[in-house]
């Protein structure tokens, strides 16, 4: 029998939440652990390195391949990944990712050597790549109403954002207070609570009505042109920008990346079919992820650096002295999504985000040899934090805001594929560039303590400039790009998940 008007009206004044409604704020938590569970490596494997390097026995020189193999596989294959998740299911890709990713941690843990520890790593690339765009493509269909979607994707954005963070800090503790292999090991257990939410509360949806098709010649295409462009950056960083294989490697994976844009216009089931990037909003908020990525794996990368060579911190003090940073994140991402977006757009909000990141680095440079953590650093990673948070989930949501269901996968895909990217153009560029200044602050000079100290001091001072002038651009570009005004839900876009 159909509802009255009073009826309806009473039960949209009902306080009480819908054991539904329930149902998808325990998804999101479910979500977000997943998340928790691919950020984390983006950091915590780098406080392990030491350890695992005196344990195994490995070279200087092969030590950056546990970090690279994992890059290269999960860069590489996550549009493939985000395609997967929309043909066969986003439950089924969450689920599989999880339990790949956790079998190759407890590898990786229990790795008697080098080789094993690397392949282990690559299998987690693998594994990631499928995982990371089915959890956000989750929350893209799980969370449509404009008020919910707010909140879900501020607290998703906060977990994305704050990830590498939490990984510094678990990292020193289970370094320092058990072992390296704690740094891998931990994945399990995150894993098994994530397993054990998706198997009870996602329903079994999000797979593509039609007889699955995969864009053979696109996937070849992108995964190779992907793959070589982040090992070109990774190498750069290694071996300079005149190595023949790091600019063979890019300008390999420029022409790639545009043979498969000219594919994807062509061919009748694209992997990444260009609805999915001809938006305004879309183009600006991958834009605002790409500068993302660059700026905050840059600043885990150096203010680690400085914290530990400088200041003589421990794994667990760096830990502690990023948690400012994370406390600015959490609050900005979670008050811009849930509060700000839906009344003013993403317009204001992202570039006020970048100014007051790149305000953040600034404040970096003035960083000495004996500066107060209250006093100098903490006011920096406050405004940085701040200004990440206004960025990264309004960009998260916008760039998933109105695609199609069978899209969702995919466009998730692309977020985390444009972060990866300029995770790996930034930590190529910015080692560079803050090797030179090194170089140049000691010509001339006697190779001292002293001199040392201060052209480390220099060398980060020049990322931390270079990385606020990412930030710069990007304020111009996004408050460019972005519509005025706030989100216009699209009635053709993926529709809530019912559960």
């Amino acid at each position: 029998m159909p509802r009255t008007t009073t009826e309806t009206a009473v039960s949209k004044a009902d306080p009480q939440p819908s054991p539904e409604t329930r149902r998808r704020w325990w998804i999101l938590a479910v979500i977000a652990l997943a998340q928790v569970t691919v950020v984390l490596d983006a950091t915590i494997v780098n406080i392990a390195l030491p350890s695992a390097q005196e344990d195994l026995g490995f070279s200087n020189g092969n030590r950056q391949w546990v970090v690279t193999a994992y890059a290269l596989a999960f860069g590489s294959l996550l549009l493939l990944g985000g395609r997967i998740a929309d043909l066969f299911g986003r439950r089924t890709s969450f689920l599989v990712g999880l339990v790949g990713f956790a079998v190759a941690s407890a590898m990786g843990g229990g790795a008697p050597n080098f080789e094993v520890l690397v392949a282990a790593r690559a299998l987690q690339g693998v594994f990631g790549a499928l995982l990371a765009p089915a959890a956000l493509s989750l929350l893209t269909t799980t969370f449509t109403d404009p008020a919910e979607r707010g909140k879900a994707f501020g607290v998703f954005g906060a977990v994305a954002g704050a990830g590498g963070g939490v990984g510094l800090l678990l990292g020193g503790v289970l370094t320092e207070h058990l072992d390296w292999r704690w740094c891998l090991y931990v994945n399990l257990i995150l894993a098994a609570g994530a397993i054990l939410g998706g198997l009870l509360l996602l329903g079994k949806q999000g797979r593509s009505t039609e007889r699955p098709k995969l864009d053979l010649p696109g996937t070849l295409a992108v995964s190779a042109g992907l793959f070589a462009l982040v090992y070109g950056f990774s190498h750069a960083e290694s071996d300079g920008w005149t190595n023949p294989l790091t600019y063979g490697c890019l300008i390999a994976g420029a022409v790639l990346l545009v043979v498969f844009g000219r594919l994807q216009a062509v061919v009748s089931n694209p992997l990444l079919p260009p609805r999915v990037l001809l938006d305004r909003d879309r183009g600006a908020a991958l834009l605002g992820m790409l500068i993302s990525g660059a700026g905050m794996f840059g600043i885990f990368l150096f203010l680690t650096f400085y914290l530990q060579q400088t200041l003589e911190y421990t794994p667990i003090e760096t830990g502690l002295a990023f948690l400012p940073m994370v406390f600015g994140l959490m609050v900005t991402a979670t008050s811009a999504s849930s509060l700000l977006i839906p009344r003013y757009g993403p317009k204001p909000i992202v570039p006020t985000g970048m100014a007051l990141a790149a305000g953040g680095l600034l404040l970096m440079t003035r960083l000495d040899l004996d500066t107060s953590f209250v006093s100098g650093i903490m006011p920096a990673l406050l405004m940085f934090g701040a200004g990440a948070g206004f960025v990264i989930a309004p960009c998260m949501a916008a760039a998933t805001l109105g695609v199609r269901e069978d899209d969702s996968g995919v466009a998730s895909a692309a977020v985390n594929t444009v972060q990866q990217v300029g995770g790996s153009i930034g930590i190529a560029l910015l080692s560079t560039l803050s090797a030179t200044a090194s170089t140049n602050y000691l010509k001339g000079r006697e190779a001292n303590p002293d001199a040392l100290a201060h052209a480390a001091l220099e060398s980060y001072a020049t990322a931390y400039r270079w990385s606020a002038a990412f930030f710069g651009i990007g304020l111009i570009a996004t408050a460019l790009m972005f519509r005025p005004g706030p989100p216009k839900t699209d009635p053709d876009a993926a529709p809530a998940v019912h559960l």
